[in-house]
C-alpha cells in the first residue's frame, strides 16, 4: 500500500508466512517498505540495532483495519519516508 510516498507492507503481502522475523524484516527493508505488524518481536530486533525502513506496530485485539487505515493516513502527514528509517511507530486510535 503506498500512501503519499510512504510505502508499507505486511506479512501477507510479503508472502512470507513461516519465515523468521529477521528474514521478513530484511525483505521489507530491501524493498524500502515500512513493515506494518502486530508482532512485537520485530520491535525487539530493531532495538538490537537491526536496520529497517520503519516499523508500525499495532495490537491485534485493539487495532482493526479501519484503525490501521486512519492511522497510516495520519502518519503520512507527519512523516516523510526518509524519517521512517529505523523508526518504530505505535498505532494509536485516533478520535
Amino acid at each position: 500500500m503506498v500512501r503519499q510516498g510512504i510505502d508499507v507492507i505486511t506479512v501477507p503481502e510479503l508472502q512470507s508466512f513461516g519465515e523468521g522475523d529477521p528474514s521478513q524484516l530484511v525483505r521489507a527493508t530491501d524493498m524500502g517498505r515500512v513493515f506494518c505488524t502486530h508482532d512485537s518481536d520485530l520491535v525487539e530486533l530493531a532495538s538490537q540495532g537491526i536496520k529497517h525502513s520503519g516499523i508500525v506496530l499495532g495490537q491485534q485485539d485493539k487495532h482493526f483495519i479501519g484503525t490501521w487505515v486512519k492511522f497510516l493516513q495520519k502518519m503520512t502527514e507527519d512523516y516523510r519516508p526518509d524519517e521512517m528509517v529505523n523508526m518504530v511507530v505505535y498505532v494509536k486510535i485516533l478520535g
